[in-house]
C-alpha cells in the first residue's frame, strides 16, 4: 500500500467511527444530557472547567475558548475555564505529582454548581479522574469525554459520551472534536444566544 492510500485509508476510518457515532442512539441521548446539564450550570450561575492531557488538553482549552470568546456568531462571553496554566501544571507536579495537576486546579476554582468536563480517550487518566473526585467533593457535576472502552471514568461520572473503540486515539479524538462543537452549538441555541 502507499503512503497516499495509508492516509486516505485514515479518511475512510474517520467516516466510519463518525458513521457509527451518529447512529449510536446512546451517544445522542448523552450528547443531550451533557448539553442540558451544562446549560443548567450557566443559568445558575455556574461555571465549566475542562481538562485533559495533550490533545485532550487542547480539546479542553478549545472548548473553554468556543465559551468565554465566539463560536457561531457575536453573543456575551460564557463562564468557561481550562486548567491550562503551565506555571500551575509544574508547581503542583513538583510539589505534589504529576497525577494532582488538575485537581488542585478544580479545588481551587472550583464551586458547587460548576461543572467538571473531563476529557480522556482511555477514561484512565489519573489527573482527570483526580479530578473528578475533587469536583465531586465540591459537589460539581461531571461530564466525560471517552474512548474505547470508557475506562474508570465511565462510573465516575454524570454523563459520559464515549467514541466508537478504535486502535488509535486520534479517532476519539475526531469525534471529541465534533462533540465540542456540538456541544457549544446546544448550549447557544438553548440560551438563545445562536
Amino acid at each position: 500500500m502507499s503512503t497516499m492510500d495509508t492516509i486516505r485509508s485514515g479518511f475512510v476510518e474517520a467516516a466510519r467511527v463518525l458513521e457509527q457515532f451518529t447512529n449510536d442512539r446512546t451517544a445522542w441521548k448523552a450528547l443531550e444530557q451533557a448539553g442540558r446539564l451544562m446549560v443548567e450550570t450557566l443559568r445558575g450561575g455556574g461555571k465549566i472547567i475542562t481538562c485533559g492531557n495533550g490533545g485532550s488538553m487542547c480539546d479542553a482549552m478549545h472548548f473553554a475558548e468556543e465559551l468565554t470568546g465566539r463560536f457561531r456568531g457575536n453573543r456575551r462571553a460564557l463562564a468557561a475555564v481550562a486548567l491550562c496554566d503551565p506555571t500551575h501544571i509544574t508547581c503542583v507536579a513538583n510539589d505534589y505529582g504529576y497525577d494532582y495537576i488538575f485537581s488542585k486546579g478544580v479545588e481551587a476554582v472550583g464551586r458547587p454548581g460548576d461543572l467538571l468536563l473531563g476529557i480522556t480517550t482511555s477514561g484512565n487518566s489519573r489527573n482527570v479522574l483526580e479530578a473528578v473526585a475533587s469536583a465531586r467533593s465540591i459537589g460539581m457535576k461531571v461530564v466525560a469525554l471517552t474512548g474505547k472502552g470508557g475506562g474508570q471514568i465511565a462510573s465516575e461520572c454524570d454523563v459520559e459520551i464515549r467514541a466508537p473503540k478504535s486502535e488509535f486515539s486520534d479517532r476519539a479524538q475526531e469525534i471529541h472534536e465534533k462533540v465540542i462543537h456540538s456541544l457549544v452549538h446546544y448550549i447557544e441555541l438553548e440560551l438563545g444566544l445562536a
